[in-house]
C-alpha cells in the first residue's frame, strides 16, 4: 500500500486496543489474530491511502450512540479509519474493545461508505478460545445495517456455550453502525 497515512495521535481507545493486543494471553488459549495495522490493511486491500481520525463524542453524540446502539459505549474517544482509492472512498473502518465475560476481545468493522458492514474481522480474543464464535458466524453480519433488527437468538444465530460472545459482539456491530449514522453519514 503506498502513502498509507497513520495518525501519531493516542487516543483512549488506541490505548486499550494497544494494551488488549500486546499483553501476554491470561489463559493459555488467549490468542491475538492481527495487529492493528495489518487489520487496517486487510479492512481496504485496494486502498492506495488509508487515513484515520480520533473524534471526541460529545454528550449528545454518545447518548444518541448509546440509545440507537442499545449498547454502553466503553469511551468517547472514537477512532475511525477511512480507505481511499485515488479520491474515492471504500468505506470506513472502527476498531471494537470489549470485555465478553471478564476478557478482552478486539474485532474490526467494515462499513461501506452507505454505512452497510462489509466484514467483520477478530482481531484478538483473549477469553477461551472454545468461547469464540466461527468465522462463518461472524459472516451473518455482513450487509446488516442499524435499522435491520439483531437480537441474538432471533435475527443473529446463538452459540451453544458461548452466548456472552454473541452478545458482546452483536453489540459492538451496533456500536460501529451507530457511530456511523450519528457521525460519518453527513460527510464528518
Amino acid at each position: 500500500m503506498q502513502d498509507s497515512v497513520w495518525s501519531s495521535r493516542t487516543t483512549g481507545c488506541a490505548l486499550l486496543l494497544g494494551l488488549a493486543l500486546a499483553l501476554p494471553p491470561l489463559t493459555a488459549e488467549a490468542k491475538v489474530f492481527h495487529s492493528r495495522r495489518e487489520a487496517i490493511e486487510l479492512a481496504f486491500p485496494d486502498a492506495d491511502r488509508i487515513e484515520d481520525e480520533t473524534v471526541v463524542l460529545d454528550e449528545s453524540q454518545a447518548t444518541r450512540i448509546q440509545s440507537m446502539a442499545h449498547s454502553e459505549l466503553e469511551s468517547r474517544l472514537v477512532r475511525i479509519y477511512r480507505g481511499f482509492k485515488d479520491d474515492r472512498l471504500l468505506g470506513y473502518a472502527l476498531i471494537d474493545v470489549h470485555n465478553v465475560r471478564t476478557l478482552p476481545e478486539a474485532f474490526l468493522v467494515v462499513l461501506s461508505p452507505e454505512g452497510t458492514v462489509q466484514r467483520l474481522r477478530v482481531l484478538a480474543f483473549h477469553e477461551p478460545l472454545e468461547y469464540m464464535p466461527s468465522a462463518r458466524w461472524y459472516d451473518q453480519f455482513e450487509e446488516k445495517t442499524l435499522s435491520q433488527p439483531m437480537r441474538v437468538g432471533r435475527d443473529v444465530h446463538g452459540i451453544v456455550g458461548a452466548t456472552l460472545s454473541a452478545r458482546a459482539t452483536t453489540r459492538g456491530v451496533r456500536r460501529a453502525l451507530a457511530l456511523y449514522e450519528v457521525v460519518l453519514q453527513n460527510g464528518h
